[in-house]
């Protein structure tokens, strides 16, 4: 089993985006998914109880409690709650093969951010090389000022940046009708897929040479 959390403590991030888009690539793929969420809102399972039974199957966990089929699954993602700090940081990090943090463009969410890529530096399961960490900027204008300003902290932040999603409608329209990117037909979504690929090649090609 391999297992990704999708963590930022700053509310609003683009967790849930990001977890129910990677949910729905791997069972695109045939793999055997949890979705995993641990935030008391719960919109990773509300997402799948609007997902239509045709779409390939995902597993909900609610992530507070323990689930069965988190024992045989292909593939585990956690959807982690705002302000996940302390020993459930610890517990979840230790737990996690890949750590993947999302991050806004703005003053607030790079401030915010940049407290906890430190913090997560300084776990152990990071500290060791068993939990790695990368970074995704979300919403993502390249034209604009505050783009930039992200980037170059990315460039500084010590971690890999699998690249910048952009702020599409899609994304919405997607998540109303409990789909992802990867239920759709490619040409609909030709570029968005191309921002995706960095970081899928990444798990993937880690899971491979891990193997």
């Amino acid at each position: 089993m391999r297992t990704v959390l999708i963590a930022n403590p700053k509310g609003g991030s683009g967790k849930t985006t990001l977890a129910t888009n990677l949910a729905g690539y791997f069972a695109s793929r045939g793999r055997h998914v949890v979705l995993s969420d641990m935030d008391r809102q719960q919109s990773s399972l509300q997402w799948l109880e609007r997902r239509p039974s045709q779409l390939p199957l995902i597993h909900g966990m609610d992530g507070r409690g323990k689930h069965a089929d988190s024992l045989s699954a292909d593939w585990t993602i956690i959807d982690s709650p705002a302000g996940l700090r302390g020993d459930k940081l610890t517990e979840a990090v230790k737990t996690a093969d890949w750590v993947i943090v999302p991050i806004q463009p703005s003053a607030f969410d790079i401030g915010a951010s940049q407290e906890f890529l430190e913090t997560l530096r300084e776990e152990k399961a990071v500290r060791k090389e068993r939990t790695f960490v990368a970074v995704v900027g979300m919403r993502i204008d390249s034209r604009t000022r505050s783009a930039a300003n992200l980037q170059r902290y990315l460039d500084k932040s010590g971690f890999p940046v699998m690249g910048n999603l952009r702020d599409a409608q899609i994304y919405a329209l997607v998540a109303e009708q409990g789909a992802s990117l990867f239920d759709i037909r490619p040409s609909q979504v030709t570029r968005d897929l191309q921002q995706w690929a960095p970081l899928l090649h990444w798990l993937v090609n880690a899971d491979r040479n891990a193997k």
